[in-house]
């Protein structure tokens, strides 16, 4: 389940971003502090164009959905898990693949969307085979600096009419 994150949520959020699983596959890698994610929450949170949601699994936060650059018709998106929780508990890739589908169904179904698109590293080998299973397509690779490394990112996009829909039983 997906819903608006709240001033309440700000802990949680910060807290599983910086897992360090969270953060070797971000592009933004260093720990961040309660002020720089403060800083950050009061422009989000008032920006009509980015939507924050908690993604909850059996009444528990496991997850983080980010859309940003919302123009009406495209839009980004990112999101991260509760990687230490959710290997605890051994739910990773069912949590992973229902983060995926009720983001993805979000942003075309509840955001009207027509093109959905995002970043992912090069070396996360792992998420750019879920992307593909989720139809997305990459994009030429592109270098970057970010905190003090050199980064290979990935551009991906998903068009409406292609995603991957549930089928009617």
């Amino acid at each position: 389940m997906l819903r608006a994150a709240t001033d309440t949520d700000l802990d949680t959020i910060r807290r599983l971003r910086n897992q360090q699983a969270n953060r070797d596959v971000s592009i933004t890698a260093h720990e961040i502090s309660a002020d720089e994610h403060a800083a950050w929450w009061a422009k989000t949170s008032v920006d009509p164009s980015r939507r924050v949601l908690i993604y909850t699994r059996d009444g528990e936060t496991a997850g983080v959905v980010n859309f940003f650059d919302l123009d009406g018709s495209t839009g980004s998106w990112g999101f991260f898990l509760d990687a230490d929780g959710l290997a605890e508990r051994g739910e990773t890739l069912p949590a992973w693949i229902e983060i995926m589908r009720e983001a993805t169904a979000y942003a075309f179904d509840e955001l009207g969307l027509e093109v959905l698109t995002g970043e992912v590293l090069a070396h996360n080998t792992v998420v750019r085979q879920m992307n593909r299973r989720f139809r997305f397509t990459e994009g030429e690779p592109q270098q970057r600096y970010a905190d003090g490394r050199e980064i290979t990112v990935i551009p991906i996009s998903l068009r409406k009419q292609d995603r991957r829909t549930q089928r009617k039983r």
